[in-house]
């Protein structure tokens, strides 16, 4: 049988949500008596974690992410999704480790730049993510940070092990590149 990306899959099973509108901001609907904007987030990353982790028990027990997964996964991300899907099929994930245990991940974006993301912070050095993410709360997180996620849970992130300097220095060259 010949290998299909995820992405091919979840466009094969639901190919008019190719131009779906990304869901809405659900922090923003927060202005009801019903819930702060805290219990909304909280939720909303709760659903996202769970989401994660059955795609990872899936994929665990069958070597396989079931079809309704792909679907929960392009509703809560939206346009997010797809590219994530095509980063974590292209192996575009590296977890970079020191010996002290200091993590981060580079991405390899689909425009030949090294992104580094923080895991722990949801946080991408990526554009989109500055502007998508942080100042317009167009989407949740951006496709670099999600092929994270999902690399983690699929087990499909290469592994890089460096001194604490090397960390260092791939931590400083992201500050030097913004500044």
């Amino acid at each position: 049988m010949k290998h299909r990306s995820v992405r091919f899959l979840l466009c094969d099973i639901c190919p008019e949500l190719n131009g779906f509108p990304p869901p809405p901001d659900l922090l923003c609907l927060t202005s009801s008596p019903e819930g702060s904007a805290c219990e909304m987030g909280s939720t909303l990353q709760a659903v996202a974690e769970e989401l994660l982790r059955e795609i990872r028990k899936a994929f665990q027990e069958t070597s396989h992410v079931p079809d309704d997964l792909l679907l929960g996964l392009k509703f809560l991300f939206g346009p997010s999704a797809v590219p994530a899907l095509d980063l974590v099929d292209q192996r575009s994930v590296t977890r970079v480790v020191s010996p002290s245990g200091r993590t981060a991940y580079q991405v390899l974006g689909s425009s030949g730049k090294l992104y580094t993301c923080y895991s722990s912070c949801h946080f991408c050095t990526c554009p989109a993510f500055g502007f998508t993410v942080l100042q317009k709360s167009e989407s949740l997180l951006c496709k670099h940070i999600l092929a994270v996620y999902l690399s983690r849970a699929l087990g499909a992130c290469q592994e890089l092990t460096v001194s604490e300097e090397q960390l260092t220095s791939i931590l400083l060259a992201e500050e030097e590149d913004e500044g």
